[in-house]
């Protein structure tokens, strides 16, 4: 059975707030799936988990153009892949991004690209920016993200039943 939660988060800072609090829960094994449209906060997103468990936060480019950048952090190895110019699920195997899901804690934006590899424990995360609306002050507009978590594995209603 699936499980879910939705989130509003009103800045960037709430965003990244919310990333430290799952990074703190995370364990090696873990596969984090972030989905959206470009520019909805993906990347921010990861950015602001691997700080949080880094013990000197370094730059964390986002992976668009090498497909994956990996983090020692005090979590364990953290893998985080960016999908988006993939064409086949087999190039996600030639990445090594199979074996980084049982062996690292792994951040994946555009999953789609995973097709029928993606792990049954894993944890899907969809940011979306909601529809304009008439009337809203449209500085909060290009701030304001929702996040829908989903998923089926026990293992993770106990970790965030609680995060925020």
């Amino acid at each position: 059975m699936t499980q879910t939660l939705r989130f509003d988060l009103n800045s960037p800072i709430e965003t990244s707030k919310l990333a430290e609090n799952l990074g703190s829960r995370l364990r090696v094994g873990d596969v984090i799936l972030l989905s959206g449209e470009i520019g909805a906060g993906k990347t921010l997103f990861a950015r602001a988990l691997i700080q949080s468990l880094q013990d000197a936060p370094e730059d964390v480019p986002s992976p668009s153009f090498t497909l994956v950048q990996v983090y020692d952090t005090r979590a364990g190895e953290i893998w985080h892949s960016d999908l988006y110019r993939l064409s086949e699920p087999d190039q996600c195997v030639e990445l090594g991004l199979l074996d980084a899901f049982e062996t690292a804690i792994c951040l994946v934006e555009w999953p789609d690209r995973l097709g029928d590899l993606i792990p049954d424990t894993a944890l899907f995360m969809k940011f979306s920016a909601p529809p304009p609306q008439t009337g809203f002050d449209s500085s909060v507009e290009e701030t304001h993200r929702q996040v829908d978590i989903a998923w089926k594995n026990d293992s993770w209603t106990q970790r965030i039943k609680d995060l925020v």
